[in-house]
C-alpha cells in the first residue's frame, strides 16, 4: 500500500472509532457537536500548520540569500546552511536566528575509548581515582532504549587531565564522532523595552500566551 486511502461515508451516517458506519439519527446530539467542533478546530490547525511550514522555509531561504549576499562584498562563496547566525534590526529592537543542530553519533571506535579509560583508571592509584571511575561509568551509561548519553560522553573532553592514556583514550572519543545529521531552526525576537533582554516570539501554539 502506497498510502491510506480516504474512506467515503454515505449520506446519513457518521464513522465511529471502530471504524463502523453509525445512523446519524441515532448520534447524540452532544457527540454531533462535539465532532464538528474538533473537525473545525483541526482544519483551521491544519492550514496554520502549512503557513508556518510555508513561512520557516522562506524565512530560511532569505536568511541563506542575505548571507550570500554580504559574503560578496568580500568576493566570498558561502553555500549550504552552516553555524548559527543572528541579523539584528538596526534600531536594535528585533532579531532573526538561524541555528543548526546537529545530531552526533559514535562508531565503533568509542568502544577501544572505553577500553582505554578502563585501563587508565586502573592505572592511577589515588584519592580522585573513585570519583573519576564514577564519571566514566555514569557517562558509558545508557539509558533504558539502550543509548549511550551524547552529552555526558562528550562532557569527559572537557576533563583537563594530561596522563597519556587518558589523552589518548580522549582522541579515540573524538575520531568516534559521527554527524548522523542536523536540522535548522529559526527564531525571533524583540527587545524588552529599554533593556539588553531579548523575549522569543513563540510560534509554538503551546507556549503561545493567550488572554
Amino acid at each position: 500500500m502506497s498510502g491510506s486511502k480516504e474512506v467515503q461515508i454515505p449520506e446519513g451516517f457518521m464513522m465511529d472509532h471502530r471504524g463502523c458506519l453509525v445512523p446519524e439519527d441515532i448520534v447524540k446530539e452532544i457527540d454531533k457537536a462535539r465532532n464538528n467542533l474538533v473537525y473545525e478546530i483541526v482544519a483551521k490547525a491544519l492550514l496554520l500548520n502549512e503557513e508556518l511550514a510555508a513561512f520557516k522555509s522562506k524565512a530560511m531561504a532569505d536568511v541563506k540569500a542575505f548571507v550570500e549576499l554580504s559574503a560578496e562584498r568580500f568576493d566570498a562563496k558561502v553555500g549550504g546552511l552552516k553555524g548559527n547566525i543572528t541579523l539584528t534590526s538596526y534600531d536594535g529592537r528585533y532579531r532573526v536566528q538561524r541555528s543548526i543542530n546537529e545530531y552526533i553519533t559514535f562508531d565503533e571506535s568509542l568502544e577501544a575509548a572505553k577500553a582505554l579509560l578502563d585501563e587508565c583508571l586502573e592505572s592511577w592509584i589515588s584519592d580522585t581515582s573513585d570519583e573519576l571511575r564514577k564519571l566514566v561509568n555514569f557517562a558509558f551509561k545508557s539509558n533504558n532504549a539502550g543509548k549511550l548519553s551524547t552529552q555526558r560522553i562528550m562532557g569527559l573532553l572537557k576533563v583537563d587531565i594530561k596522563d597519556p592514556l587518558w589523552m589518548k583514550a580522549m582522541e579515540a572519543i573524538k575520531e568516534s564522532i559521527t554527524i548522523s545529521g542536523s536540522k535548522a531552526y529559526i527564531r525571533i525576537y524583540k527587545r524588552v523595552g529599554d533593556t539588553d533582554e531579548y523575549k522569543q516570539i513563540n510560534l509554538d501554539l503551546a507556549a503561545v500566551d493567550v488572554g
